[in-house]
């Protein structure tokens, strides 16, 4: 289990470190500007699940997490012509992020004792609060405020976990289930333009 939820929170963090520095490419920041909004993606929402937790930040308990951004970044200066060419690139690296760090969200909650509910909750954090505070760094509204399918993605994805959980279904089989529901959840939203009702305020109204 221990190991499993590693090899998961190490993909998640290559994953959203290179959606972090590719959006970071798009705003023309430099290597250390982008290294820093990478880390912030990669870390940030497993660092407040760990804080409300009250355990030890994931990444401090090893460099390995910090060498894992590195190395994402030095994939994007490589590869920045054939990302550049893919327009996706970026959602492609996000999802899968969003969906492997909210089952590591899932899973660390439930090992440290906490109800279901809170699992969700937290999974839903790891998985989303790095893109708000890589939002924020770029001086944008964040992206699960204002359009697509994300957060709530992370959220039914972690009923489905759930659910699994209850039939029996085996922690690997949950997890593989639910990072697949969670990528095609994204990948729906985003091909027909899914996105959650606006809040609209009456006309003539003050906000």
């Amino acid at each position: 289990m221990q190991t499993v939820q590693h090899v998961i929170e190490f993909l998640g963090t290559f994953a959203f470190a290179i959606s972090g520095i590719r959006h970071a490419a798009a705003c023309r920041f430099d290597w250390f500007g982008g290294f820093v909004c990478g880390v912030c993606v990669a870390i940030g929402g497993g660092t407040l699940r760990d804080v409300m937790l009250g355990v030890v930040p994931f990444w401090m308990t090893s460099p390995f997490y910090i060498i894992c951004t590195l190395l994402a970044q030095v994939f994007v200066i490589l590869f920045a012509r054939s990302l550049k060419r893919l327009d996706n690139a970026w959602f492609v690296f996000d999802t899968l992020g969003l969906a492997l760090f909210t089952i590591a969200g899932l899973q660390k909650t439930l090992d440290c004792g906490h109800a279901m509910w809170v699992a969700i909750l937290m999974g839903c954090i790891t998985g989303s609060a790095g893109g708000v505070i890589r939002d924020i760094f770029l001086n944008r509204t964040p992206l699960i405020f204002r359009k697509e399918i994300y957060a709530m993605a992370s959220i039914v994805g972690g009923i489905l976990y759930w659910l699994l959980l209850l039939s029996n279904a085996g922690v690997a089989l949950a997890s593989a289930v639910t990072f697949v529901f969670i990528c095609l959840v994204r990948a729906l939203a985003m091909k027909y333009h899914i996105s959650l009702p606006q809040l609209r305020l009456e006309e003539g109204e003050e906000p």
